[in-house]
């Protein structure tokens, strides 16, 4: 079962209540439990569930409510795992793959080009091994980790970070530069790894799924950007690419 359907079912667990697709994202993604780089999750959740409901009838975790809201069905039936459910399935988790790699992708070039107009030597990883992109200037190496994710409707951008990933490479010149897409216009968030390190032991930066991960939660809040919530304003680190030296 993929990542959306999963934390559907545990946020319809733990509220107990019918939700509509948009607040069931949300609540997943702020809680960590969702990690995805699409740029439209919430019509990606509804698209799940609802495929989920068509394919397998009484057999689905779902059932609907009212247009666009969802609870958990209570007399859910076993149902057998036919090819076309399997088929059906896999094209579904294929989209969401297909489309985390577009938006992840863009957004390691959007950051690779920045770099280069500024004079870095810049180049995308050939491997991912928690590095995104190579940068040197002036005789130093810099490593960059970039994540994208578009603003909600509640105007909050959410990022994941992997606790493997970041205990590997959080010391050094390592940078975490957070892509910040609103329609077509970007900005960017430009966080040393001291930084982030800083956060999650302040607790603005919070651990999630068993302590594999971290969640990052950008509010946008009366034209300034908050981490987590209003006593964490960050607008010094927004698009100051001076802070790679």
């Amino acid at each position: 079962m993929n990542t959306f359907k999963q934390s559907a079912i545990e946020i319809l667990k733990n509220a107990k209540t019918p939700l509509h697709y948009s607040k069931i994202t949300e609540l997943a993604l702020e809680s960590g439990i969702l990690e995805t780089e699409g740029a439209t999750p919430e019509a990606t959740m509804n698209a799940q569930i609802i495929v989920d409901i068509n394919n397998k009838g009484k057999g689905s975790d779902f059932i609907k409510t009212a247009p666009g809201t969802f609870t958990l069905n209570p007399n859910k039936k076993e149902v057998k795992q036919t090819p076309k459910i399997i088929e059906a399935e896999k094209e579904e988790e294929e989209k969401i793959i297909i489309e985390g790699g577009f938006i992840g992708k863009g957004g390691e070039h959007l950051v690779c080009s920045e770099l280069l107009f500024r004079g870095f030597n810049a180049s995308i990883m050939s491997v991912d091994v928690g590095v995104d992109l190579s940068a040197i200037k002036d005789n130093k190496f810099f490593g960059i980790q970039v994540k994208t994710a578009r603003k909600n409707n509640s105007e909050i951008y959410n990022f994941h970070i992997r606790h493997k990933s970041f205990e590997r490479f959080n010391q050094g010149n390592i940078f975490y530069i957070l892509v910040l897409r609103d329609g077509i216009k970007n900005s960017f968030l430009i966080l040393p790894a001291s930084e982030i390190e800083k956060r999650i032991k302040e607790g603005s930066i919070f651990t999630v799924n068993n302590k594999t991960g971290y969640a990052l939660s950008i509010k946008f809040r009366s034209g300034k950007f908050y981490l987590g919530n209003k006593n964490h304003e960050i607008g010094y680190f927004l698009n100051n690419w001076d802070l790679i030296k």
